[in-house]
């Protein structure tokens, strides 16, 4: 009984999709025919003719009782001769439907409370198949690029609402593993006791008894987000999973929302609301701390939540723009006691979490490595086959990552299994990626046994590249017919392409390509078929590398400018030339050449460049000569490494960089839990990390000294400075070596032909240990400059850092410890190799501990007849008025010293007028002078003008950030009124006075020109 009802629902859909596209004409046109004969009630010709299958199985089951429109099928299929159909209808009506999985497509109608049980089985019939049984002759497909049937399950219950959006589409499996959903095993399984453990910690109370409200879930286009949001609402439908937390739960697609201009909270809730009368929404949100509201692909939106706070609304019954009113939820101004599970791609995780209410950040990284070797082991029937299928593909870090996305995992995996069956090598076609995606699209459109397309496959593929690259320039990622005709895709080339698999059907006229990569494969390829587009928003091929090449740019753009490159491969060239007929052309690779080494000519766009964007085009292409000559002019480079890949490609591209002079990089490290929240990594196909696990571990990779490729990778990174004579200055920022990159990095400092004269390290921390680094110093007498930012050292460090200063082999002239949090008792280090250091001219110790008893033990150094010391750096150091004494006694007796910054230390106006006693004195001769927030005030004023009007040397000084009122500009105008006064630079918060200071400031500098007067001096 329970089959027969949801066979008559449900099944007429399955049985049309059996149909072919001339088999399924037919039906119609044998339709209006048997209707008559039957004296049915009559449906429009033209709505049946214009139906989808889906379309015309709903006006059947509409217009007719179900038992009608069983009997009008089965007498067309018998007109049709498909007898296999009308006796499997016979063999499922008597009970044997273990076969049977039905398509379950657009909005449905929500059952009668009647039908609760039986609709909650059948859901979990669906979802508890499992795709691996051989027996079963299909198999189900859940996309995740399109939400759009909406499942009502335990509806029966009263304050019980759920809706899953689940788009289901049938496959018929005539071989084994010859469906390309064969291998979403997880996505087509009930959810699991090991995910439901995972979930239930989502809003699990911390060890604080808080828990958040907020979390993000992060993973790149393709990976599972929305499967995982499906499951996740199916475990709480079957009341496994937060039952006790919500009561509602509703699903938003920002990808359907943007589509909106106005709504209100209440009509978003309501409008797939299950029943017949209105949704109680006031009875609804009296409980907010008990729903639970999905969002799906934020991105889509491009909402920033900057509105400010005063513009946001807490009335959810208000109309207003959809951005604005995700604001207000995600920001907490509507319904704050509510929770929010928001998924986005990487694109805007950062400045999400930043404006939302201590977000928790958890990141789905797709298929696990265990699950895409086992999908390459069921495409072949040969052992050995599927593990060099496998073997080529994880050798290749670029085209590995795609595989943990399921729909790139089977295009793919099936370009492979193409090449094995054709007898062709697999190393060729993983040499990169654009190489393995030209392979497998360009055979899609080729006929199993010809040796060349059709002409109408060429038209085919070309609207198909065509309207790939209008929806780049656009930001259109969803297309709609007229876009399609637009672009020169015919209504009747629509099937062929929805054949390939690479094109997919959103909704009845809505499309989309599987995977954002293909319409950036397809969108580059555009460029090669020598054609103009017919809309104006598509550019050039120059404008679109240099928008590609820069730091801020689309961020959609990941792989176009790669497969743009990579399409100047001669091998690439040549399939696409043989594919479209066309004669190999020059043309575009010396115009790329062009436009790189304008980059390096123009400053302004030098200064924009995205290097690491630029190194992956070149490493696409593979060709060593057009690299080469590519990156030859190129002096100044900067990158951030954050993964595996990164190392690799830029490690490739650097070895070519003959002319560089300055190098720049950042292996970023992972963000602890904050306060702000904690990053987790998941992986969504059933391989769930450890939440326990450190994200850390997810990046370990990066410097593990098991990993001989990486060795390779980081010694062909750091061979520049011995390879490279014109190099000079290197910058490592946000980095953490291991001991065995560490060995590299310093071995290569070692060699004699490394000519290294500025070094800066900011955020860098030695896990194997900094010893060897600081040691290396000794050994590169042409350092001159060494900055360490923000880097933690111990007394260990410091001493071993001194003895390295001490030795005659070093010639460094300026030293920086800029937060390095050195203590007071560090100074007795320092003491020694300040004195002993003839070369050492200039010595910042900003934001170190060493209060006044630190300054004390400085100053002492500092007094010798020995100290060369021309600039000091003590800014934010926490001493007070008491050591300004000390100072005071440097600057009297040290004529060396012309450079002194001290700003961010409070030490009043007391202690300014002790050194200000000091510039007066004719041993002082102090050039610059940095008082930055150091707590003064109009007091002070009267010792400034004493010391301007005294000193012959102080150039440049800097107040800024002080609470300077009239009376104390004015004494300080006095000062510069005399002709003898040396200051050329004034730094003074000219904006936070009044208007009548700002017009003696400006009369004080038209009277003297040499002098400026400025709100932030930078010093």
């Amino acid at each position: 009984e329970m089959a027969s009802s949801f066979f008559s629902d449900f099944g007429l859909i399955w049985y049309l999709e059996e149909l072919n596209k001339k088999e399924f004409k037919k039906f119609k046109e044998h339709f209006k025919q048997e209707t008559l004969k039957l004296e049915l009630k009559q449906i429009s010709w033209t709505k049946v003719k214009k139906s989808s299958r889906e379309d015309l199985a709903n006006l059947l089951i509409q217009q007719y009782e179900a038992q009608q429109a069983w009997n009008l099928t089965l007498r067309i299929f018998h007109r049709l001769g498909r007898q296999d159909l009308c006796d499997k209808v016979q063999r499922e009506r008597t009970g044997d439907c273990h076969h049977l999985l039905f398509l379950v497509d657009g909005f449905c109608a929500c059952p009668s409370q009647g039908q609760n049980v039986l609709w909650e089985n059948i859901v979990l019939f669906l979802f508890q198949i499992n795709l691996r049984v051989q027996s079963l002759d299909y198999t189900v497909f859940i996309s995740k690029s399109k939400l759009r049937t909406c499942i009502q399950a335990r509806n029966s219950r009263q304050c019980f609402s759920v809706f899953l959006f689940s788009h289901l589409s049938l496959i018929k499996e005539k071989e084994k593993s010859k469906s390309i959903t064969d291998f979403f095993e997880c996505f087509g399984e009930n959810v699991r006791p090991e995910e439901l453990k995972y979930m239930h910690l989502l809003f699990a109370a911390k060890e604080t008894g808080q828990r958040s409200h907020t979390t993000v879930l992060q993973g790149a286009q393709g990976v599972g987000k929305t499967t995982f949001l499906m499951k996740l609402v199916l475990g709480w439908a079957e009341g496994s999973l937060f039952q006790d937390k919500f009561l509602y739960v509703f699903y938003f697609c920002c990808r359907e929302l943007r589509q909106v201009k106005e709504t209100s909270l209440a009509d978003l809730m309501s409008r797939n609301w299950p029943y017949p009368s209105p949704a109680p929404i006031t009875e609804i949100v009296t409980h907010p701390e008990k729903l639970l509201f999905i969002i799906d692909s934020f991105e889509e939106l491009k909402c920033d939540l900057s509105e400010p706070e005063s513009d946001l609304c807490g009335d959810w019954m208000k109309q207003q723009p959809v951005r604005a009113l995700l604001s207000g939820l995600l920001r907490k101004k509507m319904l704050p006691e509510a929770s929010l599970l928001v998924a986005v791609t990487p694109v805007c995780p950062a400045e999400l979490q930043a404006r939302l209410v201590c977000p928790e950040l958890i990141t789905l990284s797709g298929f696990s490595e265990g699950e895409i070797e086992l999908y390459f082991r069921s495409l072949f029937p040969s052992r050995n086959r599927a593990a060099e299928a496998f073997r080529s593909v994880r050798e290749n870090a670029q085209i590995y990552s795609l595989c943990h996305a399921p729909r790139i995992c089977w295009v793919i995996g099936t370009c492979m299994k193409q090449a094995v069956e054709k007898g062709r090598e697999l190393a060729p076609i993983c040499r990169c990626l654009t190489s393995l995606y030209a392979s497998s699209i360009l055979n899609l459109f080729t006929d199993k046994d010809a040796s060349c397309p059709s002409p109408q496959s060429r038209v085919r593929l070309r609207g198909l590249c065509s309207l790939a690259v209008e929806g780049m320039w656009t930001d259109v990622f969803e297309f709609h017919d007229e876009d399609l005709r637009r672009n020169g895709i015919a209504d009747l080339d629509v099937p062929a392409l929805l054949d390939t698999n690479i094109f997919l059907k959103c909704t009845e006229s809505s499309y989309t390509f599987a995977h954002r990569s293909i319409q950036e494969f397809c969108a580059a390829m555009f460029y090669l078929l020598r054609r103009d587009h017919p809309n104006p928003a598509v550019r050039s091929r120059e404008t679109l590398l240099a928008a590609h090449l820069k730091k801020v740019k689309k961020a959609r753009w990941i792989h176009w400018g790669s497969f743009l490159f990579g399409f100047l491969n001669e091998k690439e060239q040549e399939k696409v030339d043989k594919f479209f007929g066309f004669q190999p052309s020059q043309e575009i690779r010396q115009q790329f050449h062009q436009i790189l080494k304008n980059l390096e000519e123009c400053e302004g766009l030098r200064g924009q460049t995205d290097f690491l964007a630029l190194f992956y085009c070149l490493f696409e292409m593979e060709d060593a000569v057009f690299v080469k000559e590519a990156v030859n002019f190129l002096q100044d480079i900067n990158f951030s490494i954050n993964n595996e890949l990164d190392l690799e490609v830029c490690a490739y591209c650097l070895k070519y960089c003959s002319g560089l002079r300055r190098l720049s990089f950042s292996v970023p490290k992972v963000i602890e839990e904050d306060g702000r929240g904690c990053r987790r990594p998941w992986l969504t196909t059933g391989c769930v990390v450890d939440m326990k696990q450190h994200f850390s571990e997810s990046m370990s990779f990066l410097f593990d000294h098991r990993s001989s490729c990486n060795v390779v990778h980081w010694h062909h990174i750091f061979c520049v400075f011995i390879t490279n004579e014109h190099l000079k200055e290197l910058e490592i920022i946000n980095t953490d070596f291991c001991q065995s990159s560490l060995e590299i990095l310093c071995n290569q400092l070692r060699f004699p032909t490394c000519h290294l004269e500025k070094l800066q390290l900011n955020c860098v921390s030695f896990s194997g240990g900094s010893s060897v680094f600081f040691e290396v110093l000794s050994h590169s007498p042409d350092l001159k400059y060494l900055n360490l930012r923000n880097v933690n050292l111990s007394c260990d460090d410091m001493k071993i850092l001194c003895k390295v200063l001490s030795s005659s082999m070093c010639n460094i002239e300026q030293l920086v410890f800029f937060c390095c949090c050195l203590a007071c008792v560090i100074c007795m280090d320092l003491l020694h190799a300040v004195l002993s250091k003839k070369s050492l001219c200039s010595l910042d110790l900003s934001t170190s501990s060493l209060y006044n008893k630190g300054l004390k033990v400085l100053c002492a150094a500092l007094r010798h007849p020995d100290c060369c010391l021309q600039s000091l750096g003590l800014a934010n150091c926490s001493f007070t008025a008491a050591g300004c004494q000390d100072l005071a006694s440097v600057l009297t007796s040290n004529q060396k010293l012309t450079s002194l910054q001290i700003g961010l230390n409070k030490i009043g106006d007391v202690g300014v007028k002790v050194l200000c006693d000091a510039l007066t004195h004719p041993n002082c001769h102090l050039e610059i002078l940095g008082l930055k927030d150091c707590g003064l005030t109009s007091a002070c004023c009267r010792d400034l003008y004493s010391a301007l009007t005294n000193s012959r040397t102080l150039r440049v000084l800097d107040l800024t950030l002080n609470t300077l009122d009239h009376r104390g500009v004015a004494v300080l105008c006095e000062a510069l009124k005399y002709t003898a006064c040396p200051l050329w630079f004034l730094g003074l918060p000219k904006t936070r006075v009044d208007e009548e200071t700002q017009m003696l400031l400006t009369a004080v500098e038209e009277r003297n020109p040499h002098l400026t007067v400025h709100r932030e001096p930078g010093l």
